[in-house]
């Protein structure tokens, strides 16, 4: 008994020895000082007692202090090194730029325009994330068309303009470079509403870029060779689209600030707008000139079966070379078939050979389109064939010139009016026709007829200085 009650006996520490400057607590064979609150530490008299802090100091809202202070540490790291890098990036991307600007003829552009000999056009210069984005990153889906300078594409920029984007091909070598940057040139000069017009280029990209108007249905040898019954290329529309083009062309020869020849004149590079409008295009190879000088060049550029027999024999380009390739275009217009045709008889696959023994054997009506045989009048289209005939001359010194044949295509076209407005005032009631009559058979001074293209000077300066859409 006497042991068990002496397991069972304790000391009062608190109450003995009262070692606690705050409360004291007894345990069993034990004791604990107890801070009150606001206070820290171990309570005893001979420690470091009870310590009084802040509210704002508590253990806890320390630690969360120290949690954000290392949470925002951690994002300023985060976002210093994106900065960083975002930098980096951008200083490489303007470094690159700068170097694609070199490589794609951007010094030699800037030389050319400083220099004073070319009068320019204020063309935008685009960023490439912007045409990327016009051209939903020039998505297949979007190709107009695949041509000798590179592929064009649809795209719609951010004020909603739809536009032409020609990405170039790789231009690398010298020669290519001034080849686009020459375009570039060519078409700053240029304000015709026939001519398809450049809004501007972008040369900070890996391939170069040109802008252009959009021109929406196409080209005139679509609608020459793979007609459709829905829109066909009527007579009156062939008569007004050799006119508008030899109209562009004689601004192009005589009316610019500088003669400029295009070199590649063919019914691909010729597109046709909303109203259905004759528009030139791709100005690659074409070239600026002073008045009264050819230009003498070591590559032949042109089209086969376009391509006029002289320059290639002389290396020689004039303005009668363009007039050559025109002679080419106005015979697919009346007779519907391609310049060269490996799929058409011996005879007939050069168009030019072809056509010119037609004339000689007084049978080219016989190899007119079925349209034009049904529509133009014989005098109309042999008339038409007769210029296409001197345009083709083996010898560039006798083939008219633009300004020449435009007029004349114009008097044809004015002819071809007075006749449609007979045939209209045949079914019409008492009407007097006899102006009409005096119209057709009336002849200039020197006793030739209509045909011999004796259009006012009145008229010839409409076509040329209409350079306004």
């Amino acid at each position: 008994m006497h042991s068990t009650a002496a397991f069972f006996s304790d000391i009062d520490e608190c109450e003995v020895s009262d070692p606690c400057s705050a409360e004291c607590l007894n345990l069993p064979g034990n004791y604990s000082c107890l801070c009150p609150k606001g206070y820290k530490g171990d309570g005893l008299k001979t420690g470091s007692g009870c310590i009084k802090y802040n509210s704002s100091q508590s253990p806890l809202l320390i630690n969360i202090s120290l949690g954000i202070g290392i949470g925002i540490g951690l994002l300023l790291v985060v976002i210093g090194a994106w900065w960083l890098q975002k930098v980096i990036k951008k200083r490489k991307a303007i470094k690159r730029g700068e170097n694609f600007f070199k490589q794609n003829g951007g010094i030699l552009l800037e030389q050319q325009l400083s220099s004073g000999e070319v009068n320019v056009q204020k063309a935008k210069l685009f960023k490439s994330e912007e045409l990327e984005k016009a051209t939903d990153q020039f998505n297949v889906d979007r190709i107009l068309g695949h041509g000798g300078q590179g592929t064009v594409y649809k795209g719609m920029l951010v004020d909603g303009t739809i536009v032409a984007v020609k990405k170039s091909k790789n231009i690398a070598s010298g020669g290519k470079v001034r080849q686009f940057i020459n375009e570039i040139v060519i078409l700053s000069q240029i304000n015709h509403r026939n001519v398809v017009k450049l809004l501007g280029c972008c040369l900070e990209t890996e391939v170069p870029l040109l802008v252009y108007e959009y021109i929406p249905n196409g080209t005139l040898y679509q609608y020459i060779h793979d007609q459709n019954e829905e829109f066909p290329l009527t007579w009156e529309m062939r008569l007004r689209i050799a006119l508008e083009i030899a109209g562009a062309l004689s601004y192009l020869h005589s009316a610019a600030s500088f003669p400029i020849y295009h070199r590649d004149i063919k019914s691909t590079n010729i597109l046709l707008d909303g109203k259905y409008r004759a528009r030139i295009a791709d100005f690659g190879s074409s070239r600026s000139v002073s008045v009264d000088q050819t230009h003498l060049t070591t590559l032949v550029h042109g089209t086969f079966g376009y391509l006029d027999p002289e320059y290639f024999q002389s290396s020689k380009f004039t303005d009668k070379s363009d007039v050559y390739s025109f002679g080419v275009v106005l015979v697919e217009l009346l007779t519907g078939q391609k310049a060269v045709s490996l799929t058409s008889s011996q005879e007939a696959r050069g168009l030019v050979s072809y056509f010119n023994h037609s004339m000689e054997e007084n049978n080219v009506l016989d190899i007119f389109d079925a349209q034009v045989k049904e529509e133009g009048a014989p005098e109309e289209t042999l008339a038409v064939a007769n210029l296409a005939k001197r345009c083709l001359d083996m010898n560039g010194k006798r083939r008219p010139t633009m300004k020449e044949v435009a007029v004349e295509l114009e008097g044809i076209q004015k002819a071809s009016d007075v006749q449609l407005n007979l045939k209209a005032a045949e079914h019409v009631p008492n009407v007097v026709i006899g102006h009409w009559d005096d119209a057709v058979t009336s002849t200039d001074s020197t006793g030739s007829g209509w045909d011999s293209a004796a259009a006012s000077s009145t008229d010839v300066q409409s076509i040329l200085s209409d350079e306004s859409g």
